[in-house]
């Protein structure tokens, strides 16, 4: 129980012996008290007027001497400033907190919850190598995959690979027709910058079949569907329906030279799933699904045969679930694949980490689900992301412009090697640790940088920004534990003694900091959303370099002090060290 939920259980029950009157501890609103204030903690007396019919001040004064009175080892002192009670809590109650916590190393994992959680993301195409948004994509669904078991969920990750459709028969398509029997091998490239590579060529091929096709004389409009190279394509999309085996085979080899240039990607930049989903095998779902909602009444069928549901009662739309051909639409296969993976994993949530031009189709997709009475409806939840951009501006996969996850990555490890290296500190470290900092200083700076933002809001990324030994950054963090490391190690291997005396203001403000771990992990979680660990990660190191700037740990006062403060290094460095991996970051035992 953290210290905040101690307060209001205790404030709710001094009420309770004041008043007679009960109240939830969790309406009792408590805050971190403000700096210019004296306290650690307040409480906000306003709410309490109306039930308690007293003044915030006789209200405040009646509570805090009930508090500092009847739990001496939680509370020592209190004040009131404007219908705020302002508790300071015992020197008591922060050295329990460390002598109970300084030597677990897994501080912040919580004992299950029951609670089992699937979490969707990445979902690339094979037409193309995973770029720059990918990676804010992966690093969110990764990362809130770890906080969630952090807290206590059973969590399940999973992909959708969009290895279907138009897109992917455009790169087979320009492979064809300008291949020349060409492969990864062959031509020494990955196989999905290869692939990428292609779908590139058949954009740039057939906007040049549109000029010459307006310049004879015709619309653009018929331009773009009379294009040679767009036809093609097409048809090759209903060879593929059809099942035709030359073209199966050929989509089956650029796919699989694709999933090798995944795989390289994704052990690169430390991302996983437990299960992955292939729209080709799951583009069929739904299907009866039409029909039971059409029994229902939920669905409608048009003259054509093409059914629709009608949402405009909603605040939405009407929306298409069944072409008059018979063929089902995007929608009706997220309702399918929800249906097989509820039936497959029966997960209490299912969190869909999509870009937030996608709001509307998840907002349609758990209305649907819902009307249909589908057990999987109420869980569904879309953690809805905003775009990035490159001080640039925006990128675009059809025109080459977009930057590949793999380039992101390079440049960001030769940024980190150029930076370590001015610093000077990595003399004694052999060619092989070298490259495993740097590699650790590049990730642990793109990963932070594209996690420390609000997922909601959009975000541009610029690399020499995010690699800052001194700013918000990974590294900054990265350095700090390196730097506790180093504390520690040329400490004495004195048996540990309890922490004990009475603290000082930077050495209580590190303890508190520490103490709100988990409440942050928990957090995080509710509002899913990594941010909240990366700002409170930042601020705890900020703290402890303040800390360890003003006051020695291997010259400490008395060794009574070096004990206490050698316990506050230990926790802090296991703090940081679970906090950045819940992030997907790894944190060096030197730099």
């Amino acid at each position: 129980m953290s210290v905040v939920d101690f307060i209001k259980e205790a404030a709710a029950a001094a009420i309770k012996d004041i008043y007679q009157v009960d109240i939830n501890p969790e309406q009792i609103t408590v805050n971190a008290t403000k700096p210019e204030f004296e306290g650690d903690y307040t409480i906000v007396l306003f709410a309490l007027i109306k039930q308690l019919r007293q003044s915030p001040e006789a209200i405040g004064n009646d509570i805090g001497k009930h508090l500092v009175t009847q739990q001496p080892n939680l509370f020592s002192s209190f004040n009131i400033i404007k219908g705020f009670l302002n508790l300071e809590i015992a020197n008591h109650f922060w050295l329990s907190f460390l002598n109970r916590e300084y030597p677990n190393s897994q501080y912040g994992i919580q004992p299950s919850n029951g609670k089992k959680v699937m979490v969707e993301y990445s979902s690339p195409n094979t037409n193309k190598p995973l770029h720059l948004g990918h990676l804010r994509n992966n690093f969110l669904g990764w990362s809130i995959a770890a906080i969630l078991k952090a807290n206590g969920c059973e969590v399940i990750k999973t992909c959708i690979v969009n290895d279907r459709g138009i897109h992917i028969c455009k790169s087979m398509i320009a492979w064809q027709l300008f291949g020349n029997g060409a492969t990864p091998q062959s031509t020494q490239m990955k196989g999905d910058h290869f692939v990428g590579d292609y779908y590139v060529k058949f954009n740039d091929v057939y906007k040049q079949q549109i000029e010459e096709l307006t310049a004879g004389g015709m619309t653009k409009e018929l331009a773009e569907k009379e294009a040679p190279i767009f036809k093609a394509a097409q048809q090759m999309l209903i060879d593929w329906e059809a099942g035709k085996p030359e073209i199966m085979h050929l989509w089956k080899t650029m796919n699989e030279w694709v999933y090798e240039g995944f795989g390289a990607t994704y052990q690169k930049i430390g991302s996983d799933f437990d299960k992955t989903y292939y729209e080709s095998e799951t583009y069929l779902l739904g299907k009866d699904l039409v029909e039971s909602g059409l029994a229902k009444k939920v669905f409608e069928q048009e003259a054509d045969g093409s059914v629709w549901i009608d949402l405009t009662a909603d605040g939405l739309d009407r929306k298409i679930v069944r072409r008059r051909d018979g063929t089902s639409v995007y929608m009706t296969q997220d309702i399918g694949l929800a249906v097989n993976k509820y039936e497959e994993f029966k997960c209490d949530q299912s969190i869909y980490v999509v870009g937030d031009e996608q709001n509307y189709h998840f907002k349609v997709l758990k209305l649907i689900c819902q009307k249909l009475g589908l057990p999987s409806a109420d869980g569904i939840d879309h953690l809805s992301y905003g775009m990035v951009e490159l001080p640039t501006g925006k990128m675009k996969s059809r025109e080459g412009t977009v930057v590949d996850a793999d380039d992101i990555v390079e440049e960001m490890i030769s940024i980190s090697k150029a930076k370590t290296e001015e610093l000077g500190k990595v003399k004694d470290f052999t060619s092989d640790e070298l490259t495993e900092l740097y590699n650790t200083i590049g990730l642990g700076a793109l990963k932070f940088f594209l996690l420390r933002v609000d997922p909601k809001r959009k975000m541009i990324f610029n690399p020499e920004e995010s690699i800052d030994f001194h700013g918000f950054t990974g590294p900054f963090i990265q350095y700090t534990h390196a730097r506790i490391k180093s504390i520690l190690r040329k400490l004495d291997a004195t048996v540990p003694q309890p922490a004990a005396g009475i603290l000082l203001p930077l050495e209580k403000q590190v303890i508190a900091q520490l103490e709100q771990f988990n409440s942050v992990i928990a957090e995080a979680a509710a509002e899913q959303d990594p941010s909240k660990l990366a700002i409170y990660i930042f601020n705890l190191a900020k703290t402890f370099n303040s800390f360890y700037t003003e006051h020695s740990i291997a010259n400490a006062e008395s060794n009574e002090k070096q004990h206490l403060r050698k316990h506050i290094a230990q926790l802090t460095a296991y703090t940081i060290k679970n906090g950045m991996q819940l992030l997907g970051i790894q944190v060096p035992e030197r730099m």
